[in-house]
């Protein structure tokens, strides 16, 4: 009989890192929603759950340290990867590679633009991320770019054939569609700071870098596996990996990932203290901000999950005190469908949290 709850693992238990969040949330928040509402590209149950995420948020404990502009132009970044997820969950393989690629030569070339709403926010962003990205970052943000969308195709064909992945194959794809690394990738133009390529050549240093990523991304898909298995969505999630590579319940791949989290924690906190010089003060300030940084979206990932009502939805409130996930039954994000009561008032209870948290 298939089980019809699991627990999540306590990855606070294994995380030594104190989270924060940033004065600028609710000014900029609300400048960044409008900007994405102002194309009016969601309703019905898409602008509910688009809602509900409070990706903002994400951005206030993830970012906490970022000046009012790159604060902004990081929750204009997170809505706009939204828009991209959103769309490509919908298409196979051909249709996620164009959305992507619509993306991405906006991203590239200074006077493309096919007139879609698409491009059109991506050129604003764009011109947002310019004004403060050094040449060196935003030179690999374009590289991951690429990466990401070449990901987020793969795993639309995936989906079209009903594919999983080995484990081996699953955890190079999931960094990338995960858009992490693009999320990294804003670190130096937040701080300031324009690294050389021989920082992220350093294996230590990368050491480092790959456990923050794979922390935020293995502690993501076990907190969003019930949303996507009610969707449909549960190929692309490292639990549905674990349990069929495996031959393992539910539960136990849970499990499995907290135990993980823990090894990638402590690879974190060890690498860290034994970082390496990098040949000057200055640029070892500057890596050790970086480091920093990863921190922050670490342990800003898992406070989130638990005060956005993204990934729990109306049980959140139990989830957060017991742990206890009840997976839901299949449902279908109709974009004709009318918002309901009960969508707008989660929103506004998450809502509600969320200025708490920010002013606690």
């Amino acid at each position: 009989m298939a089980p019809t709850q699991f627990t999540l693992p306590n990855l606070y238990a294994m995380c030594p890192l104190e989270g924060s969040t940033s004065e600028h949330y609710e000014k900029a928040a609300a400048e960044s929603r409008a900007w994405v509402n102002n194309y009016h590209l969601f309703k019905g149950a898409k602008l509910a759950f688009f809602l509900q995420g409070n990706n903002e948020l994400l951005v206030s404990h993830t970012y906490p340290y970022a000046p009012f502009a790159q604060f902004r132009t990081c929750c204009d970044f997170v809505n706009l990867l939204f828009v991209v997820d959103e769309v490509s969950d919908e298409q196979d393989g051909i249709g996620a590679r164009a959305t992507g690629e619509v993306y991405l030569n906006a991203m590239r070339h200074p006077d493309w633009n096919d007139g879609s709403v698409l491009a059109k926010m991506t050129l604003e962003f764009k011109q947002r991320l310019l004004e403060h990205a050094g040449p060196n970052s935003y030179r690999r943000f374009l590289v991951h770019c690429a990466d990401y969308i070449n990901a987020v195709a793969r795993e639309a064909e995936l989906r079209e054939a009903g594919e999983v992945l080995s484990l081996a194959d699953f955890e190079p794809l999931r960094r990338e569609n995960s858009a992490i690394r693009l999320c990294f990738g804003l670190f130096e133009t937040c701080l300031g700071i324009d690294l050389p390529d021989s920082v992220f050549q350093d294996r230590q240093f990368m050491t480092l870098y790959w456990a923050a990523a794979d922390m935020v991304c293995w502690a993501n898909d076990v907190y969003s596996y019930n949303m996507e298995q009610a969707r449909g969505l549960a190929g692309n999630n490292i639990v549905t990996v674990l349990m069929r590579e495996h031959a393992i319940d539910l539960q136990a791949a849970s499990d499995r990932i907290g135990a993980h989290f823990g090894a990638l924690m402590d690879t974190f906190v060890r690498t860290r203290a034994a970082l390496r010089s990098f040949g000057s003060p200055a640029l070892d300030a500057a890596v050790a901000r970086y480091v920093e940084a990863m921190g922050h979206w670490i342990i800003g990932n898992l406070d989130w999950s638990f005060i956005s009502a993204r990934y729990f939805g109306a049980e959140l409130p139990t989830v957060r005190a017991t742990g206890v996930v009840t997976l839901s039954p299949r449902v279908r994000l109709d974009e004709d469908s009318d918002v309901s009561d009960d969508a707008e008032e989660e929103q506004e209870d998450a809502s509600a949290v969320a200025r708490e948290q920010i002013r606690a």
